[in-house]
């Protein structure tokens, strides 16, 4: 998050291929699984990332095996607390959406943590089953031919991510894999997700499925 060139803390003032928004000012949030514990801890702010002086002096003593990690660019209208930031939980999932999508097509749902669009797709993917990301993804968008949906779950052993009209990348590094909106650094080895796929991340073997476009 806080280490890399082009990490979290730096896309959050100056991503590189954002496709829409200029900054992502509007909060942070970040889950992650330690040993001691059966479900996921999280941290969340509405205070831009780069701005957390007590995050960055905490963050380098925490280990984890699993983590996700998000930045925050709200929608218009949409609420401002830190209910609203990625990522979203429910019992060991973790879930984080990078887009919009028409709240009014999926209806309220009453498990939602906010009332803004993420958090309310976040509640229907819960409820509908994380493990079957893409069949939701999929359903949503023909629903919502204009919706983004670029989602990413984990149970903090396996990692699920769809990339639909926004980037999305995925890289094997030496210690273990990465999932991310943009590559944090130049390594070469950081491979680009074709737009509306599925990415599967579990263990060593990653999976890349091709979803049917709207």
């Amino acid at each position: 998050m806080l280490a890399p060139a082009h990490g979290l803390r730096t896309q959050s003032y100056a991503p590189r291929r954002q496709c829409h928004g200029t900054m992502n000012a509007d909060g942070w949030g970040v889950g992650f699984y330690p040993a001691v514990t059966a479900e996921p801890a999280r941290w969340r702010s509405n205070r831009p990332l780069w701005a957390d002086a007590s995050f960055a002096s905490v963050a380098p003593v925490i280990s984890a095996r699993c983590v996700l990690a998000a930045v925050r660019s709200a929608t218009a209208g949409m609420p401002a607390d830190e209910t609203a930031v990625a990522p979203f939980q429910s019992g060991r999932w973790l879930a984080s959406h990078n887009g919009v999508i028409d709240r009014g097509l999926l209806g309220p749902h009453p498990a939602a943590e906010s009332v803004c669009d993420s958090a309310q797709l976040a509640a229907h993917l819960f409820a509908f089953g994380p493990e079957r990301l893409g069949e939701f993804v999929v359903g949503v968008g023909k629903r919502d031919p204009g919706a983004r949906l670029n989602l990413l779950v984990t149970d903090g052993r396996r990692v699920l991510a769809t990339r639909w009209t926004d980037s999305l990348s995925v890289l094997r590094a030496d210690d273990g894999v990465v999932v991310a909106s943009e590559p944090y650094d130049d390594d070469p080895r950081w491979q680009d997700v074709p737009d509306y796929h599925l990415l599967e991340v579990d263990g060593e073997v990653i999976t890349m499925t091709g979803l049917e476009a709207p």
